[in-house]
């Protein structure tokens, strides 16, 4: 493949990955918590460094995927303590995010590892980072780990299918039937995680958070089925890939920005045209009502 190709399959794998996932955060109304757990596998990814002296993929995702977790159990517990679920987030999230970055200058020029590089990534250098097997390249490393945690969550979507849908839109429902609703919730919460760390290197974590929140806010407005919102969100972000990675070539900028913008305009798109929730159609409906009235 060529080397656009490669970014383009990357930043459509984000895309695909971080939709899916980050649609189900939409349909639970915990969208800023993407935002916390974004930053805070941070300091998951820095552990897992002091740990094993190594930026190898395996230590970086279970470091990532426990902190990940963590950041969602401290969020719950301040939550159930009467604290505020916005205040809940900010303080896990500042608090983390911070031990993180002061972890990391523990590290110095050792290393390739710092806030700059966790934080705004650089897609247009993923196909240099390849994968040897026996001397033979298999291509870059981020679409190995982009594929792998795809798979992984498809599996676990289609495993816990029903018990997600349940504890999505009828909790007290799940807890009737017997489903370990914080099971699922903390399963959700490592299913993040993992989407959050293996697009580091490919749009870093601060933009990540568009990739896994505005796909499915775009897909919240276009359908009211769960199973066809979480394929339109995949299909969104490997779309705003597409043409944020066209644009970026036309224009000469950010690949990862664009990318993020482009989630944002197709968001427009469907706030403004949507056949049922489009504020256009809104109005249309309106004027049709009001001229029909005596």
């Amino acid at each position: 493949m060529s080397y656009d190709a490669w970014i383009l399959l990357t930043g459509s794998l984000v895309g695909l990955t971080c939709g899916v996932t980050g649609a189900l955060l939409v349909l639970r109304k915990m969208s800023m918590l993407a935002d916390a757990i974004s930053h805070t596998v941070l300091l998951g990814i820095v552990g897992a460094f002091f740990v094993t002296q190594s930026l190898n993929g395996l230590p970086m995702f279970i470091g990532a995927a426990i902190v990940g977790v963590l950041t969602a159990f401290f969020v719950q517990m301040l939550d159930s303590s009467g604290v505020q679920s916005d205040a809940a987030i900010g303080v896990v999230f500042t608090s983390l995010f911070a031990l993180g970055v002061v972890l990391i200058s523990f590290v110095g020029d050792s290393v390739h590892l710092d806030v700059e590089h966790a934080l705004m990534g650089e897609i247009a250098f993923i196909p240099w980072d390849t994968l040897n097997f026996q001397g033979m390249n298999l291509g870059p490393k981020a679409v190995w780990m982009l594929g792998s945690v795809f798979l992984i969550n498809i599996l676990v979507i289609t495993l816990f299918y029903k018990e997600i849908k349940l504890t999505t839109f009828d909790p007290q429902f799940a807890v009737l039937l017997g489903i370990p609703v914080m099971f699922i919730h903390y399963l959700l919460m490592g299913m993040i995680s993992l989407s959050t760390v293996a697009s580091f290197d490919s749009v870093g974590a601060i933009l990540v958070v568009a990739m896994l929140i505005v796909p499915g806010a775009t897909a919240y407005l276009l359908t009211d089925r769960f199973l066809v919102l979480l394929i339109l969100s995949g299909l969104i972000g490997i779309l705003s890939a597409i043409t944020g990675f066209a644009f970026a070539v036309w224009s000469n900028v950010s690949i990862a920005g664009s990318i993020a913008c482009a989630t944002g305009l197709y968001f427009i798109l469907a706030f403004i045209f949507s056949p049922k929730h489009g504020v256009l159609m809104k109005k249309i409906r309106n004027d049709k009502f009001s001229s029909s009235q005596p």
